[in-house]
């Protein structure tokens, strides 16, 4: 039996475990066990020298820590994460290495934020202090540069070909000011909600102002216009941290067509989550005229 094989028994005997407890009415048993297996995922997760588990595996063990974390929040509040959703996980953890469904719940991956176990200090007072005392509009305020991005540089240029770039200017909500450490994840979708690129990840962004978030941030889109297949687009996830429950959620998103591909200023309209990538079930996020405003630059030789 190689080492994966044995982790992964571990990982899930210790599932099975904090699920018990929590089946038995053994609240406190059951929080701990579950954090300390968030706790071992997300370092398998961080670890840069780990070649055991692909990047697709990775992002669901992060997914999985996340949704032992909202459990553990549930037990100990008002918040619903039930027993019934930690059990649609066990296959997950248990055929991890060769589960290739979708993941049951729309929650995102927060490698870089570290889970704690019990008995250690987290010092989120001052974070949910700051969330429950938000202003919103008013008062322009920095964010601190906790995400580094994983932004990409621009592809060489080909004859004939054009490169497009998405400067991210800013981002319209009524509740702007209540946004913790607010990212935007860039990717490119085909019909059936494929990635045709590799995913983008926007630094944190720059100031709040009124009913805005500043990020004038450029984005290389991966891929030369013309390649890019008929019915494609390109996606804009607005995700922020939420502090009392320690996860990244994503709280709308918008999209770009392919005509919609010009060079200039444009305002596209947000919609609410999950994320629609077939784009049959869309939902505005707002009545107001709120709007993520980009500018493109096309690039051809």
């Amino acid at each position: 039996m190689s080492d994966v094989t044995k982790t992964i028994q571990k990982w899930h005997a210790s599932f099975k475990k904090g699920t018990d407890f929590d089946s038995w009415g053994q609240l406190v048993e059951a929080v701990d066990e579950y954090h300390i297996l968030a706790r071992q995922l997300q370092k398998e997760v961080q670890s840069t020298n780990s070649h055991d588990f692909s990047e697709d595996q990775k992002k669901t063990l992060g997914k999985l820590a996340t949704c032992l974390e909202m459990r553990c929040v549930s037990l100990q509040s008002e918040e619903e994460f039930k027993l019934e959703d930690m059990k649609k996980l066990e296959p997950i953890i248990k055929n991890l290495l060769t589960y290739n469904k979708d993941f049951p719940f729309d929650v995102q991956p927060v490698p870089l934020r570290k889970i704690l176990a019990p008995g250690e200090e987290e010092n989120l007072d001052v974070e949910e202090e700051e969330e429950d005392n938000a202003t919103g509009a008013g008062s322009p305020e920095s964010f601190p540069s906790r995400v580094p991005g994983t932004l990409l540089p621009r592809l060489p240029s080909e004859p004939g070909m054009t490169l497009l770039t998405i400067k991210i200017e800013k981002i319209g909500l009524k509740d702007a000011g209540q946004c913790i450490d607010p990212y935007i994840t860039v990717s490119v979708k085909d019909l059936n909600g494929v990635d045709l690129n590799p995913v983008q990840d926007t630094p944190v962004a720059s100031r709040k102002e009124d009913t805005y978030i500043h990020f004038n941030i450029d984005v290389e889109i991966q891929k030369h216009v013309e390649k890019l297949p008929k019915g494609a687009a390109i996606f804009f996830e607005f995700k922020h941290y939420k502090p009392k429950k320690r996860f990244t959620s994503t709280k709308c998103f918008a999209f770009m067509e392919m005509d919609e591909i010009k060079a200039g200023p444009i305002v596209i309209e947000l919609y609410k989550k999950p994320t629609d990538f077939k784009r049959k079930k869309l939902h505005l996020l707002t009545k107001k005229p709120l709007y993520l405003h980009i500018h493109q630059t096309l690039h051809k030789d």
